[in-house]
C-alpha cells in the first residue's frame, strides 16, 4: 500500500496500483454494457441510443469512480453524475432494481480483474480493497437511490396533480381535450362513474389512538390498492368518507368491477359501498350526481356493502322522486311507527336481499322470531312479505319513506 498525495492511502497488489487493470475504462465500459445486454434481462429491453449513450457514460463514470477511490481520491463531481442520471432514469420509468443488479454486475466483473493476478501475499492489501469496494458500493448506491426516489416522487406528484386536474374537469364538465394532451391521459370513449362510500375503520373511533391517522392509513390503502388494480387508468376524486371513481368502460367487465369493490374494502379494512352509471365524458357530471343519489338511496336502506347498478335500482330511484307518489308509498309503512322492532325487521331483511338466516344473525334472534315479525307487518300494512306483489309494496315503501317530508 502507497500513500497517494490525496486524503486517502492508495492501494496496491503487487507492487501495482489496485486499479491498474481499471485504467482502460472506455474499453472496460463497453464490455461491461455488453454484459448487461445479455445477462441483465431488462436492460435488453431498453432503446439503443440508451445502451450506447447514458448507459455506457454511466458505466464508464462508476469506473472512474472507482479507480479513484483506489488510488485515494474522491470526486464528488462524479456521485452528482449518477445523481443526475438517477433521477432521469426515474423519469423514463427504469427500474430501480435493474440500475442496482447492473451496478453490481459491473462491481464482479470489475473485481475479478483487479484481483486476478494476486497471490497469497497480497492478503492484507485484498483485505483493504474488499473494504473500499463495499464503500464504493455503499456511496453508488446510496447516491443513486436518493436521487431516483426524489424524482420519482416528484413524478408521482405531477401524476396526482394532473390526475386530481382532470377528474375535477370531467366532473365539472369542463372542456378537457388540451387538459388530457398536457397530462398525458387519455379520455376514454365511455366511462363507468362510480360513487363510493367508505365507511369509518373501527379504530377511528378508539379513543386510544388518532381517529385522523387511522383515516388518512384507511385512505392510503384504498388508493394503493385502485392504482395496484387499475393502474393509471382510474382517476380519482377520494376522501377519507369516500368519493367519485371514473374507470374506462373496456377496462373492466361486470365481474370485474364486482370484484374491485370487494378488493378495495378489503383494503379498507370495511365494508364500502359503491353505485355505478355508465357516462360518455360529456354527461359524466349528471352521470356523478345520479351516482350519489343512488348511493344516499342505497345507504338509507342499510344495504350490505358492495357494489349497485343503476339498472339495478332503476325503479327504487325513481320513487325517491318527490310527488304525491313518493308520499304516499312512504304512508303505507305508517302501521310500524308503534313496533320499531318490526320496522327493523323489515329493513335488515330486505338489506339482506331477503335472507331470513342472516337476518336473524344480525338481529341475534330465532329465524322463527324472523318469520313471525314478516307475518306481522303483513297483518298491519296488509302487504304480505312473503309474496311477490307485497314484497313490492313494503320495499317502495321503505324507499319512500326514507325521503318522505317530515
Amino acid at each position: 500500500m502507497t500513500v497517494d498525495s490525496g486524503a486517502r492511502p492508495s492501494l496496491t497488489l503487487s507492487g501495482r496500483p489496485m486499479s491498474s487493470p481499471l485504467q482502460d475504462v472506455r474499453s472496460l465500459s463497453r464490455q461491461m454494457v455488453g454484459h448487461f445486454v445479455e445477462n441483465v434481462v431488462p436492460c435488453g429491453t431498453l432503446p439503443g441510443d440508451a445502451i450506447s449513450g447514458d448507459v455506457t457514460t454511466i458505466t464508464r463514470v462508476c469506473l472512474e469512480f472507482a479507480v479513484s477511490m483506489l488510488d485515494g481520491r474522491d470526486i464528488p463531481a462524479k456521485l452528482q453524475r449518477l445523481q443526475d442520471a438517477a433521477a432521469g432514469w426515474a423519469r423514463e420509468g427504469v427500474p430501480i432494481d435493474t440500475i442496482h443488479h447492473s451496478i453490481h454486475e459491473g462491481f464482479k466483473i470489475g473485481l475479478d480483474l483487479v484481483v486476478s493476478n494476486a497471490s497469497i501475499k497480497d492478503y492484507g492489501n485484498l483485505v483493504d480493497g474488499a473494504k473500499m469496494v463495499v464503500e464504493m458500493l455503499d456511496q453508488i448506491t446510496s447516491a443513486i437511490s436518493v436521487a431516483y426516489v426524489r424524482e420519482l416522487r416528484a413524478v408521482v406528484s405531477e401524476h396526482h396533480t394532473a390526475v386530481h386536474t382532470l377528474t375535477s374537469a370531467l366532473l365539472g364538465g369542463h372542456s378537457t381535450s388540451t387538459m388530457a394532451r398536457e397530462c398525458g391521459i387519455a379520455i376514454a370513449a365511455s366511462y363507468a362513474v362510480i360513487a363510493v362510500a367508505i365507511p369509518q375503520h373501527r379504530d377511528e373511533r378508539n379513543p386510544a389512538v388518532d381517529g385522523q391517522v387511522v383515516a388518512r392509513r384507511k385512505l392510503r390503502r384504498v388508493q394503493a390498492e385502485l392504482a395496484t388494480r387499475c393502474g393509471s387508468s382510474a382517476l380519482s376524486l377520494l376522501s377519507v368518507d369516500g368519493g367519485t371513481i371514473l374507470i374506462p368502460s373496456v377496462a373492466f367487465d361486470k365481474e370485474q368491477l364486482d370484484a374491485l369493490i370487494t378488493e378495495l374494502s378489503r383494503a379498507a379494512q370495511v365494508g364500502i359501498t359503491a353505485t355505478l352509471v355508465e357516462a360518455a365524458p360529456e354527461q359524466i357530471p349528471n352521470a356523478a350526481d345520479q351516482a350519489h343519489e343512488l348511493l344516499d338511496m342505497v345507504q338509507r336502506l342499510q344495504a350490505v356493502a358492495g357494489l349497485y347498478r343503476f339498472d339495478e335500482l332503476a325503479l327504487e330511484y325513481q320513487l325517491t322522486r318527490p310527488g304525491p307518489g313518493r308520499e304516499y308509498l312512504g304512508s303505507l309503512l305508517d302501521p310500524l311507527d308503534e313496533h320499531p322492532e318490526l320496522l327493523e325487521t323489515l329493513q335488515r331483511h330486505i338489506a339482506n336481499n331477503l335472507n331470513r338466516q342472516r337476518t336473524a344473525r344480525v338481529l341475534h334472534v330465532h329465524t322463527n322470531t324472523v318469520d313471525y315479525r314478516l307475518k306481522r307487518i303483513g297483518q298491519l300494512t296488509g302487504f304480505d312479505p312473503s309474496q311477490p306483489s307485497g314484497l313490492w309494496y313494503l320495499r317502495s315503501a321503505l324507499v319512500a319513506r326514507t325521503y318522505r317530508t317530515p
